[in-house]
């Protein structure tokens, strides 16, 4: 071997494989971040939630509701005030996205929500439904969305639902009847300057 080569070897060396130290540093570090941005989210929840607190204890299923007129089963998506599908409602447990069984009676709706809570809206509180493509935190399809509008101490309010046969929602707005066309192509526009 040459002289050269040989102090060519003699000069490399192997590169550190790993800087453990900075590695673990910025894993903590983006541990943290996540944390911070997970409890600012749910701080803000729980904030939504103070400043709904005027909304009154919702009604539970009287003994007997009566007949079934119309059922469903599907996805509860939330509730929003009526007429502004970004303002969700997260007071009383109305934020809480869960499965639905929908039961339409003379005396009301029944909506029972396993894992979350249940509630009722008697008949002389329900004001309208539609088909729409989307309220807070959920855009589907146009018309894919089944939207009952109802009124809860002297608030209305609008709450999406999803039935796992997509065809039935006709049925529901055709007993509940349709709330407007002018505020669904409200509500459409502002969907679509959101985006």
């Amino acid at each position: 071997m040459t002289p050269a080569l040989i102090n060519l070897a003699a000069g490399q060396k192997s590169a550190d494989v790993t800087d453990w130290a900075a590695r673990i540093g910025w894993v903590v570090g983006l541990l943290l971040f996540i944390a911070l941005v997970y409890w600012l989210m749910r701080e803000g929840w729980k904030w939504r939630g103070t400043l709904q607190g005027d909304l009154p204890e919702l009604p539970t299923a009287p003994e007997e509701p009566g007949e079934a007129r119309l059922a469903m089963t599907g996805r509860y998506h939330g509730s929003t005030t009526a007429g502004q599908w970004l303002d969700r409602i997260v007071a009383q447990g109305l934020g809480t996205r869960s499965r639905v069984e929908l039961t339409l009676t003379d005396q009301g709706l029944d909506v029972v929500r396993p894992g979350a809570r249940d509630f009722f809206v008697p008949a002389g509180a329900l004001r309208g439904a539609r088909l729409d493509k989307g309220i807070a935190g959920k855009v589907l399809a146009e018309g894919g969305l089944l939207v009952i509008t109802w009124e809860h101490g002297g608030k209305r309010i609008d709450s999406g639902f999803r039935s796992d046969r997509a065809a039935e929602h006709a049925a529901w707005v055709e007993a509940l009847g349709d709330t407007g066309m002018e505020h669904t192509q409200h509500q459409q526009n502002d969907m679509e300057g959101a985006r």
